[in-house]
């Protein structure tokens, strides 16, 4: 559908099979001409936003109080996790920090290597990324191709792709008086020509008609900044929705906007690229987690490039998923109804019981509580921490992100079962539509368990 637009990185194809081709026109080199596809879709239904569970919680000053910390340190979020259960005094708390500064040293070791293995740091990250020194940035990017696993090569590949994005928001988020301006190639409808008398009368400039900002001409530059207008009005009434509850994306503070404006010009300049997709509502939340993380590490120069990392990274994770957003391919077989499909059948050879009581006797289908969780990546059923927890499993997965996540949605099932087993349609369907606090790492396990559908996987795997 979108073949040929952007180049990924042959070890980012083996981590993320991009089966649709790139999303990205014009990312390695900009087409010539403006046409790009002549399809152009509508925006998907609105998605009904839900407070994630554990908001407004009391465990939430870290985040809550992070406008005061320092800038580029990331705040331990940690803060925001209930306390375990101790046998004694202690001794939870005194193995879990073992543990964790383990799995920080054998993260720590393994991107510093000159070539990092990405089947170990696959296996790391699907247990858990620790919090803190921007490790998980790191990981992150690696996991998804956007650095290469040979280390002397990312500072070249980092600074390409960085140059590449500022050319593409110069070229497609300025209008064109300004871009205009800032390349010194045109004067102002007013300015006197550069041979005339400084104090002579000011002449109106000749302009042609597609230079003309009330130009309804196709061809016309400003025709074409304007017809994004509706898209940007879009993203302007998401963006305050997310993650309302965070000082990073909320209120009015310079520190705040500064982290929206960002965000703005990612999802902008993504609709702009891809016309077929555009913008869907809710795909601020898919961006939101991977902005977050860029922009918290410590490392100043990494932290002062998160807008044009996050955009790359973002492209690399819908090409696993971007046909979901499409509502034209809703009934194709890789469309968001055939996934739903392909949880239903995982449901049923893990748990035929359970499955044939929501089908048949309670009727509550995916289609009424997965819908957001497939399409949206679990971003509005937990809170920040445990989405982020969550991804690096999602992203540690060898089979892809779409594997590891629809195994989550059915051990998400598994895990309420008893309550299911007992409840009807209107009782199922508010407990999956508000799903109910939960231990994540005990959820992660039993994703981890769970079998694939042999059918399903061998689908997932000719697509």
């Amino acid at each position: 559908m979108l073949k040929g637009k952007l180049k990924l990185p042959d070890k980012a194809r083996r981590v993320f099979p991009d089966r649709l081709g790139s999303l990205v026109a014009g990312f390695d080199e900009k087409a010539d001409d403006d046409g790009g596809s002549d399809l152009v879709l509508e925006s998907g239904e609105e998605l009904e936003t839900i407070q994630p569970n554990g908001y407004g919680s009391s465990g939430e000053s870290e985040i809550a109080d992070f406008e005061e910390e320092k800038v580029g340190r990331e705040p331990d979020l940690r803060a925001r996790l209930p306390k375990p259960d101790r046998d004694g005094p202690g001794s939870v708390s005194v193995l879990a920090a073992i543990a964790a500064d383990d799995k920080r040293s054998d993260l720590e070791y393994e991107v510093n290597q000159p070539e990092v293995n990405l089947e170990k740091l696959q296996r790391i990250a699907s247990l858990g990324l620790p919090d803190g020194g921007g490790l998980r940035a790191t990981a992150w990017k690696l996991l998804l191709g956007y650095l290469p696993s040979s280390r002397e090569f990312w500072e070249k590949e980092l600074m390409e792709n960085r140059l590449k994005y500022a050319k593409l928001k110069e070229e497609l988020l300025l209008s064109p008086s300004e871009l205009a301006r800032k390349k010194g190639g045109a004067l102002s409808y007013c300015d006197p020509p550069a041979d005339s008398a400084v104090d002579g009368p000011l002449k109106r400039r000749e302009i042609s008609q597609e230079d003309h900002p009330l130009s309804l001409g196709k061809a016309s530059v400003w025709h074409q900044y304007f017809q994004h207008t509706e898209i940007a009005e879009q993203i302007d009434r998401d963006l305050p929705r997310t993650h309302p509850d965070l000082k990073f994306f909320s209120g009015d503070s310079s520190f705040s906007r500064k982290h929206r404006e960002a965000l703005r010009n990612i999802l902008l300049l993504f609709a702009k690229l891809n016309p077929a997709i555009r913008y869907v509502q809710g795909m601020n939340e898919v961006l939101a987690p991977i902005y977050y993380v860029f922009s918290t590490d410590p490392n100043e120069q990494n932290a002062a490039n998160a807008e044009a990392d996050s955009f790359s990274c973002f492209v690399r994770l819908l090409s696993d998923s971007v046909d979901h957003f499409c509502e034209q391919l809703d009934n194709s077989a890789v469309g968001i109804l055939a996934t739903l499909s392909r949880l239903s059948d995982l449901l049923k050879a893990n748990d035929e019981e359970l499955w044939r009581h929501l089908e048949f006797t309670t009727k509550v289908k995916p289609q009424y509580y997965a819908f957001r969780w497939i399409t949206l990546l679990l971003t509005q059923e937990f809170n920040f921490q445990s989405i982020m927890r969550i991804w690096d499993s999602l992203l540690g997965n060898p089979f892809g992100v779409q594997d590891m996540l629809l195994k989550i949605c059915c051990a998400m099932l598994l895990c309420m079962k008893s309550r299911l087993l007992s409840g009807d349609f209107v009782a199922n369907l508010k407990l999956l539509q508000h799903y109910p606090d939960i231990n994540i790492e005990h959820l992660l396990q039993v994703a981890r368990d769970i079998k694939s559908d042999s059918s399903s996987y061998r689908l997932s795997l000719s697509l």
